[in-house]
């Protein structure tokens, strides 16, 4: 499975930077300027659905409060230690999946989520994500142990192409600096609004995701933006706002 950075975790308690200004709903024009803008910036990314909604999941769940190294050393341990795959993952004892993934910190609650979802999701492989309406795909997901939007949305893109944008914490931070959704959004509704300014096109989705990612590693960072090296200072409300000037 391609490995790509993943979306961050631990998005419930984030906050981003208010713009001064009265927030107006932006339209797909305004998107793609930002994404236009970012690629110049950071390049392109490709999409390449895996067609592996399973892995990624628990991928998913190996990403939660650590890096992308150390996730892809869990998961590559975990799949060596069971080379029967998810069944064999499914009956293990819980405290031979913990020591198959400790490199990726917090190893006794994501063995047991791991086996949590195993065990909801029986012998269901997910292939039918790939044709379901995405609404009630990303419900199935989301009635899973443990599983929200933002692991839907990763299962959902990343594994199908489904044009569904995975909000995590960079995402939240820089779409909330740039007004892509209201001061104040909820996480789930800065997925509808991100996804809604996708426009359906899994293409967008992915490289909405992916640059703003990117950007908030790299120049959008919390709590000190660079806004004096961002490529997107002039279309940014958060930039021209009074806190940034104060500074």
């Amino acid at each position: 499975m391609t490995r790509r950075p993943h979306a961050s975790a631990g998005t419930e308690a984030a906050s981003h930077g208010r713009p001064s200004r009265e927030w107006r709903r932006p339209d797909r024009r305004r998107a793609r300027t930002i994404r236009d803008r970012l690629r110049a910036a950071y390049g392109r990314p490709s999409l390449n659905p895996h067609r592996a909604p399973i892995d990624e999941l628990v991928l998913t769940v190996l990403s939660q409060n650590t890096n992308d190294r150390n996730r892809d050393v869990a998961y590559a341990r975990l799949r060596e230690r069971f080379p029967g795959g998810w069944p064999e993952v499914r009956v293990a004892a819980v405290e031979e999946v913990e020591e198959a993934i400790r490199p990726g910190g917090l190893s006794n609650t994501k063995a047991a989520r791991i086996g949590e979802i195993l065990h909801a999701l029986g012998d269901d492989d997910l292939t039918w994500l790939e044709s379901a309406p995405l609404a009630e795909a990303r419900d199935f997901l989301t009635s899973l142990p443990g599983v929200g939007r933002k692991t839907a949305a990763c299962v959902l893109l990343f594994s199908y192409g489904r044009p569904d944008v995975p909000v995590d914490t960079h995402v939240f931070r820089v779409g909330g600096r740039l007004g892509l959704f209201r001061p104040g959004a909820s996480f789930d509704e800065a997925h509808d609004e991100l996804t809604r300014l996708a426009g359906g096109d899994p293409e967008d989705a992915y490289e909405l995701h992916v640059a703003l990612i990117r950007h908030g590693r790299r120049t959008c960072v919390a709590p000190a933006p660079r806004c004096d090296e961002c490529p997107l200072r002039r279309v940014c409300p958060y930039a021209r706002s009074d806190a940034v000037k104060a500074r």
